[in-house]
């Protein structure tokens, strides 16, 4: 399935996107980690795109969208309203990774009315944990703007508790999908699962943090079996 690569001016900044499948067909829209881009959903979009159109953004300072002045995860969850209302997209299914689920989960708590199913890859909300060090930059080209992992480094190091708070309110049907031997704590994600009312979590043991990059096999059969319902 071909992916094209487009723009579009959202508030005064430009966002590309990558868009594969029939524009008439289910539409997803697909929201990257940090540090990565649109192009990371490639291989998911290339399969899931034979059955419903397929969008993944690059998310504000990162891939070729804009460089911001200022980054966080509302912002993010703002830029995706604006983009899916742009895109006139009244009720999508939404999947989200890591920096992306976070934003999922957000947009879920304020405009679950938009969403007809929830998909978020080994994240939870962020919680308080232990503080983690913000590097320094690199001496590097980078494809992404580094005032991006400053920015989310310093939330999650200092998360609002709402964003936790507000999970049971999450009314979208969801899916939590888990990568097992992850960096991110897997009884976390079940809690989520327990306090969203219509969840379901699956662990796909071994595939890491990344998941849909390490077995894409099994998180595609896994979406696929989820879509189906």
């Amino acid at each position: 399935m071909e992916l094209s690569v487009k723009r579009i001016e959202l508030n005064g900044n430009i966002f590309q996107y990558r868009e594969s499948g029939h524009s008439l067909a289910p539409p997803i829209v697909a929201l990257h980690s940090l540090g990565t881009s649109s192009e990371s959903w490639n291989e998911v979009a290339t399969k899931l795109g034979e059955n419903y159109r397929f969008i993944a953004l690059d998310q504000r300072g990162h891939g070729e969208s804009a460089r911001t002045d200022t980054y966080s995860f509302e912002e993010m969850c703002e830029d995706l309203f604006h983009f899916v209302n742009a895109l006139n997209l009244k009720r999508f299914i939404l999947i989200g990774h890591s920096m992306g689920g976070t934003v999922s989960y957000l947009f879920s708590q304020q405009y679950s009315s938009r969403l007809e199913k929830l998909i978020v890859v080994d994240t939870p909300p962020p919680f308080p944990d232990k503080l983690k060090e913000i590097p320094p930059e690199p001496n590097q080209p980078l494809p992404f703007d580094w005032n991006v992992v400053q920015s989310i480094l310093k939330q999650l190091n200092k998360p609002n508790p709402e964003w936790w708070g507000k999970v049971p309110t999450i009314s979208t049907p969801t899916l939590v999908i888990g990568g097992g031997s992850s960096n991110i704590p897997q009884d976390k994600l079940c809690e989520v699962s327990e306090l969203i009312p219509n969840c379901k979590l699956v662990t796909i043991d071994g595939a890491g943090h990344h998941v849909h990059l390490d077995n894409l096999s099994e998180f595609l059969f896994n979406i696929i079996e989820f879509l189906k319902k």
